[in-house]
């Protein structure tokens, strides 16, 4: 019939594999103990979130992820990066390609899409400044759960969620039958993982609470060609943390929250 389109096959809508991997350690994440542990009210960082580096934990964290990949420990490695724009996941990702975890001529593509969270006024805030500045904000996130709260100038999770949508039909557009690997930050990888497992909201954040991601731990997905399925992207591995153990690195888990302001 003229004009008739065949629909793509399983195998020609998703990567071979796709890795979520969340940024190694940031300074953020050192000021943010810091200040949890003095009690403060505030981060004490003087620059945009999306500026916040590596800190050096974080950068032998990417290395160690690098060099697992290097000693084939995954079977292969990526033919496509997919990177956050922030520094810290922008960081990670040249590490890993510097330890030889890919080609040293794979470009690392910037998608805007894979940004942190927004977390709009309550940006900088521990959780006691935010009961201290927002105590409004405190209530509505009560009430509402963090799956839905959107603070005044920032994002609610489902927001997150809207965009990953986009990004992951990207993906499926241009990296079918690809390695493709995803750097970022925990609740994008929360995140990509509701969406992919088709899971609620309950079980998403149940998953949330059972523990935070680990720097660099690599969350995998593997296509489902056994023709048993419907060709869906599988969960194989999630959080795992054997690149830094095998070479004596800390695995820190400390969730991103908001590190500094925005501007």
């Amino acid at each position: 019939m003229t004009g008739h389109r065949t629909l793509p096959q399983p195998h020609e809508r998703w990567p071979e594999v796709l890795w979520l991997i969340r940024h190694g350690q940031s300074a953020g994440n050192v000021a943010r103990d810091a200040a949890d542990a003095a009690g403060d009210l505030r981060i004490a960082l003087d620059h945009r979130d999306v500026d916040v580096p590596l800190s050096a934990l974080g950068r032998e964290q990417a290395r160690a992820l690098g060099h697992w990949f290097a000693g084939g420990e995954e079977d292969a490695r990526p033919d496509v990066i997919l990177a956050s724009p922030y520094v810290r996941a922008v960081q990670t990702a040249e590490i890993f390609r510097e330890a030889g975890g890919c080609d040293p001529d794979l470009r690392i593509c910037i998608d805007e899409r894979l940004r942190e969270k927004e977390f709009g006024i309550l940006d900088g805030l521990t959780t006691p400044g935010i009961h201290h500045f927002q105590p409004d904000q405190a209530e509505f996130r009560r009430v509402l759960g963090k799956f839905y709260h959107r603070p005044p100038g920032g994002e609610s999770w489902v927001d997150v969620i809207f965009r990953l949508r986009a990004l992951l039909d990207t993906v499926s557009l241009h990296y079918a039958g690809k390695r493709v690997m995803i750097v970022a930050h925990q609740v994008v990888v929360l995140c990509m993982r509701y969406i992919i497992e088709h899971l609620s909201e309950a079980e998403i954040l149940a998953i949330d609470k059972a523990g935070d991601i680990a720097n660099c731990a690599i969350t995998q997905y593997r296509l489902d060609s056994s023709g048993k399925g419907d060709g869906e992207l599988v969960l194989e591995h999630y959080n795992m943390v054997a690149p830094m153990v095998r070479e004596g690195t800390e695995a820190t888990r400390e969730p991103d929250r908001m590190v500094a302001a925005r501007g």
